[in-house]
């Protein structure tokens, strides 16, 4: 007897567990490659502008496109990545915060066999089993052509203060290598101070405000890892009393808008491009992805540089 009953029960449970069944598979299932891109955060004109590149492609090609921000959050962003699985999503965009801080998510997405990207910064892992592969510049360079315009500009003899990115990050450290690896050329070049402005403006300027208070006439320039605290040093120099690209030189890495501003002002020296728009090249790779075709496992995106020379001609195409 209790097997007739059970029998109702279950053919009566039937319909809803297929709903089930189809309700956790549709997104996969419903003939869209939906794409999730995990933006480290959103509060700078370059993750925005990042971000908007990677929305109008996708819209462009017809990709579905789930967008998160993780708040300067590592840990908001590996549970980011946990909710883009459980949201079934077929490939991730990934900008990782931190390089060592995003195993635990590349893991479950490995482990869900769905393919990761790694967007303008890298993480720790090994391309092609771990992620895919990565897109982003050479930050390196970035920061040996920066050096390279400071030494021109000051014939090797400068008191430097370094403004670095987030601490942890790859982009920093590429930045800050490839910047010491130049200026070891030149003796008369030394960093005197060095500490982080969390690629802020407004923590770059609170950050120049004290070293400036504390090494005064030692500084004759400043090399940011991005234009934010370099427009927030250089409001620092400002309110210090001194003329910024006279008193002290300043150059960065970005390319925004404002920066180019700055340079045709004369406050800034310099900016090394660091391209945001990943949209084109992105997409171009998933489709790639998606058709199992061959992928190398760095792409590298083309990165200009802007000084009094050419800022006017770019500023209006500038983020």
């Amino acid at each position: 007897m209790r097997r007739l009953r059970r029998r109702p029960l279950l053919h009566a449970l039937a319909p809803a567990l297929a709903l089930l069944t189809l309700a956790g598979c549709q997104r996969k299932d419903s003939g869209k490659f939906v794409v999730g891109f995990s933006q480290m955060e959103s509060d700078n004109p370059w993750r925005i502008a990042q971000t908007k590149s990677l929305r109008d492609e996708a819209a462009k090609r017809g990709y579905p496109l789930v967008v998160t921000d993780a708040q300067g959050q590592t840990a908001k962003q590996v549970s980011d990545v946990e909710d883009l699985i459980a949201r079934r999503v077929n490939l991730i965009l990934l900008a990782p915060r931190e390089f060592e801080g995003l195993a635990p998510a590349l893991q479950s997405a490995k482990a869900a066999g769905i393919p990761v990207i790694l967007v303008d910064r890298e993480a720790q892992g090994t391309a092609g089993q771990d992620y895919v592969t990565f897109l982003g510049s050479n930050f390196v360079e970035q920061g040996r052509r920066a050096a390279d315009w400071l030494a021109k500009a000051t014939n090797g003899r400068a008191g430097i203060v370094e403004l670095s990115g987030t601490p942890g990050a790859s982009v920093a450290a590429d930045r800050a290598r490839g910047f010491r690896d130049e200026i070891a050329k030149h003796p008369g070049m030394q960093v005197i101070a060095s500490q982080t402005g969390n690629f802020a403006r407004a923590t770059g300027q609170a950050v120049m405000q004290n070293i400036l208070q504390s090494k005064g006439r030692a500084i004759t320039a400043v090399y940011a890892h991005n234009d934010e605290m370099a427009l927030g040093a250089i409001q620092a120099i400002k309110a210090a009393g001194l003329k910024p690209g006279v008193d002290i030189l300043v150059v960065s890495i970005d390319g925004e808008r404002a920066a180019l501003e700055a340079v045709q002002r004369g406050d800034l020296g310099a900016t090394v491009e660091s391209n945001p728009r990943f949209g084109p090249l992105a997409f171009e790779t998933v489709e790639k992805v998606r058709h199992k075709q061959p992928v190398p496992t760095k792409l590298l995106m083309t990165d200009r540089f802007f000084d009094r020379s050419n800022a006017a001609r770019f500023v209006a195409e500038a983020y």
